[in-house]
């Protein structure tokens, strides 16, 4: 187990990162989440120990890393580096054997992950030869194939077409349910719903919520009506009783007012739109962070 225990960094006036708290569990997928700027990464270096904090302390079940620990873990860093010169298969057995496995432990792993991600013909390829997304997708087989017990992944799906996305997803919840602690950090919304055992929001280096995704959503205290369709979606901008409306590509998130009720909207809605779904349920992850957060990010508002 992971504790990180009232952390703060801070480079120059810029304060990174403002007394944060939290652990990771065995067998669970805790996202760390936020806007550009949040302080996400930072975080994961410093308990990568790739920097050190200003105050608090990071444990590894119960103390503090040492150099043993680090062939424990894998790491995805936000910043993807790879030898172009070097062959897909050389480049992993190299990285694998710098965290202690041996050839004979590696070539079968290589192997497995290759043909998962449909890179099974490219292992005596040059890096430079990979696409962007191929690169991706080797750069993440590089931190699991020493088949780590602990895993850091600094943004795993940017950059990747909704195919590779999904094959991504489904293997960090494969090596979740092997037992393996999985913290991620990332920005889109729709992936850390999917696969988070709880989440860790932050912004402006500090918490913001922290908690299982049921636990954040039930704070929220108000229920989202979710209309799929197909229509003008101006239509909801004439409905009477509405505080605020998410608009989606192929559908909206609706908040009622409290005396509002759910089956009011769908009369209101009928015969000017075709409803494929609609559904009452808790606000997305997406529309949470949007309240949360909102406006520009850090980077933005520094560039201002």
């Amino acid at each position: 187990m992971i504790e990180v225990n009232n952390v703060s960094k801070s480079f120059g006036s810029v304060r990174a990162v403002d007394g944060v708290s939290f652990e990771t569990r065995p067998g669970e997928i805790l996202g760390l989440i936020g806007p550009n700027g949040a302080g996400k990464s930072t975080t994961i270096r410093m308990i990568m120990n790739i920097i050190g904090p200003d105050s608090g302390s990071i444990l590894f079940n119960g103390k503090p890393l040492a150099e043993s620990d680090k062939r424990r873990i894998g790491y995805l860093p936000e910043e993807r580096g790879l030898y172009r010169k070097v062959k897909v298969g050389e480049m992993l057995r190299y990285l694998g054997e710098l965290k202690g496995a041996s050839s004979q432990e590696l070539e079968p792993r290589i192997d497995a992950w290759l043909d998962t991600f449909g890179l099974g013909g490219w292992k005596d390829r040059k890096i430079s030869e990979l696409s962007k997304g191929m690169s991706q997708k080797v750069q993440f087989i590089a931190a699991v194939a020493h088949d780590p017990d602990i895993l850091f992944f600094d943004e795993p799906f940017a950059g990747l077409d909704p195919v590779s996305a999904d094959i991504l997803r489904d293997a960090i919840v494969a090596l979740s349910r092997e037992g393996k602690t999985v913290l991620f950090s990332t920005h889109i919304m729709e992936q850390a719903e999917r696969i988070c055992h709880r989440i860790f929001l932050m912004d402006h280096g500090a918490q913001v919520m922290y908690g299982s995704l049921d636990e954040i959503k039930n704070s929220q205290g108000d229920h989202a009506v979710v209309v799929e369709f197909d229509g003008d979606g101006n239509v909801f901008d004439e409905i009477d009783g509405i505080k605020s409306i998410s608009r989606f590509p192929r559908y909206v998130e609706l908040y009622p007012a409290d005396s509002t009720p759910p089956d009011r909207i769908l009369v209101a809605l009928a015969g000017k739109i075709s409803i494929r779904r609609y559904e009452v349920m808790a606000p997305s992850l997406h529309s949470i962070f949007v309240r949360a957060v909102g406006g520009a990010s850090r980077e933005e508002k520094d560039d201002e």
